[in-house]
């Protein structure tokens, strides 16, 4: 290492030409935020050199450039983005994501640690610097079948892993705050490292109870005064604009200079649809300025901020001595990334392909059992029907209660009122569970969706405006090992396979870029008024986020944390 530092030295301090050069650009300094006209030298993977004029064994003109720190996506799950962590490299990283933090918490759920294991072993070959929070919630909650289970002694064999920063996002925060043994024994494994929180609209009393825990940030704030109150109770708030759940415009009031180094940003889910078609951290950036939040703040939340939160004390900053992750603009407000140098290696195609492979893991989890349309049949009940009240935008849902037609007692679909049937059939082969229960605000006419990706157990879920249709999509999920797959009249429409757990595809992002395209149209032809109901389909079994969801033990009124009495 001495002579690694020596090279360093020499090159920082000019007597030797740097490794690379970029010549004629100007830094946006994000310490004092002015615009600083000046070459940035690079030795391996560190920055030596800035504020003057160097030269380069390859020197790089970005004359009438903006140079920045690379991007940090804070909190995302991988898995959403429906592609191998190899290909989430190659989709994103051109975009100037350098460092992803992301939480296997969906693999982990279908093979439990043998999905963490794939992701360490992947986050060792991709250009893209990824990071991994262990997950804390697998389950999430006892009210639904997950593939596997990992307690603290599973977690614990990974917490030395060079690639490991600490537990994700603490799901459970009922369990938190009922001093649940288990979760207890977890946070404090973990004390001594970052610990996530998720605390959708937990307020007061309750979230001082959970900040007490140890749990230091929050990407379910969904309003700016839910936001301000966690800021100033010490807690760090992960702006999150993925592709369901977009809070950026409600939280741009609090996205300030003074704010800015307690506030960082993240995607959580977001599919190569939206990336291809919007972006990614880019477009939050862009969408933020174009809005009016300063240049400065935003690019602090996207850079330093979230190091600093994560304890990543080698980047977020082009400077001296910190760690080469660069992104060179032609647009510093629209966010427009003309290149990028990751770990001071140069972004191509060429690097791409340079990348050690990894065999894919989870073949052939889809283990349900054959559904039938009588299966699908309602429970009956006592009075109106709770109904799943769909929020565009949003995965917190509404808990409505509707007055369906019945017939011989049991409460039947009306499109009339936009109530569709819902269905969570457990498929990892384990009690055959059917939940069954009624959704508003899809606009579904005729056939059905369905989808493994179901957060966070990922059984399959289905919608649909008739049972024998809902059948047929649950059934055709298990042919094709996973994915998403829209019918009407008992035929296929469109369909993606995603054999990796259920819930990546082996193909290149922009196959799944286009895949999506014809499943969107066929959505949208079943009259879908939903901009992303693939995803919006896949938040309904979410029992942590309010008010009302279904598992495949049934309904789920997340306010009581407990299943809907069909008698209440």
């Amino acid at each position: 290492m001495s002579e690694e530092l020596e090279r360093r030295i020499d090159q920082g301090a000019g007597n030797t030409p740097a490794d690379l050069v970029l010549k004629g650009g100007r830094v946006f300094d994000l310490v004092t935020g002015t615009l600083i006209e000046t070459d940035v030298a690079v030795c391996g993977d560190i920055i030596v050199g800035t504020c003057g004029e160097y030269r380069g064994t390859t020197e790089i003109d970005v004359s009438g450039k903006t140079i920045v720190p690379g991007f940090i996506d804070t909190h995302l799950h991988i898995e959403s983005s429906l592609v191998t962590p190899h290909e989430f490299d190659r989709c994103v990283l051109p975009r100037g994501i350098t460092t992803a933090i992301c939480d296997p918490h969906e693999i982990s759920n279908v093979i439990g640690a043998e999905g963490i294991r794939y992701f360490l072993e992947c986050a060792e070959h991709t250009l893209m610097d990824i990071r991994v929070q262990l997950s804390s919630c697998v389950p999430a909650t006892s009210f639904e079948t997950a593939g596997a289970a990992l307690g603290v002694d599973d977690l614990l064999p990974f917490k030395d892993h060079p690639k490991v920063i600490g537990l994700a996002e603490f799901m459970n925060y009922p369990g938190v705050l009922a001093k649940d043994p288990g979760c207890l024994a977890k946070l404090d494994a973990f004390s001594d490292v970052p610990i996530d929180g998720h605390a959708p609209q937990v307020r007061g009393y309750d979230l001082n109870g959970y900040l007490a825990a140890g749990i230091r940030t929050d990407h379910e704030t969904t309003t700016a005064d839910e936001a301000l109150e966690k800021l100033k109770k010490g807690m760090h708030i992960l702006v999150r604009e993925g592709s369901v759940s977009k809070d950026l415009e409600a939280l741009i009031p609090i996205i300030t200079e003074r704010h800015s180094p307690f506030i960082a940003l993240c995607t959580d889910d977001r599919n190569p649809l939206d990336i291809g078609e919007w972006g990614h951290l880019d477009h939050m950036i862009r969408t933020a300025i174009a809005a009016g939040v300063e240049p400065l703040a935003m690019y602090r939340a996207a850079s330093i901020s979230g190091a600093r939160i994560f304890g990543l004390r080698d980047r977020g900053l082009v400077a001296p001595g910190w760690r080469a992750d660069i992104v060179v603009l032609d647009d510093l407000e629209a966010c427009r990334v003309d290149s990028v140098i990751c770990g001071g290696q140069i972004v191509s195609d060429t690097a791409f392909g340079s990348r050690k492979t990894v065999e894919p893991t989870g073949r052939n989890s889809v283990k349900a059992r054959p559904v039938t349309a009588k299966q699908l049949q309602s429970p009956a009940y006592d009075g109106d029907v709770p109904v799943i009240g769909v929020i565009p935008g949003k995965i917190i849902t509404e808990h409505l209660r509707m007055k369906l037609p019945l017939s011989n007692g049991h409460p039947q679909i009306d499109l009339d009122q936009d109530a569709i049937k819902i269905a969570v059939v457990e498929r990892h082969g384990k009690t055959g569970n059917i939940g069954i229960g009624f959704v508003k605000g899809f606009g579904i006419k005729r056939g059905a969706i369905a989808s493994t990706v179901g957060h966070d157990c990922h059984n399959i879920c289905v919608v649909g405006a008739n049972e024998d249709d809902m059948a047929v999509a649950a059934n055709r999920l298990g042919e094709i090992e996973g994915g998403f797959v829209v019918v009407d009249d008992g035929k296929v429409l469109a369909e993606i396979s995603l054999p990796v757990a259920g819930l990546m595809s082996l193909e290149p992002y922009e196959a799944v870029h286009d895949r999506l395209i014809k499943l969107r149209d066929a959505a949208r032809d079943l009259g879908t008024v939903l901009e992303e109901p693939f995803l919006q389909v896949a938040f309904l079994p979410l029992p942590v986020i309010p008010h009302l969801k279904i598992t495949d033990l049934g309904v789920f009124d997340v306010d009581k944390f407990a299943l809907v009495d069909a008698t209440d």
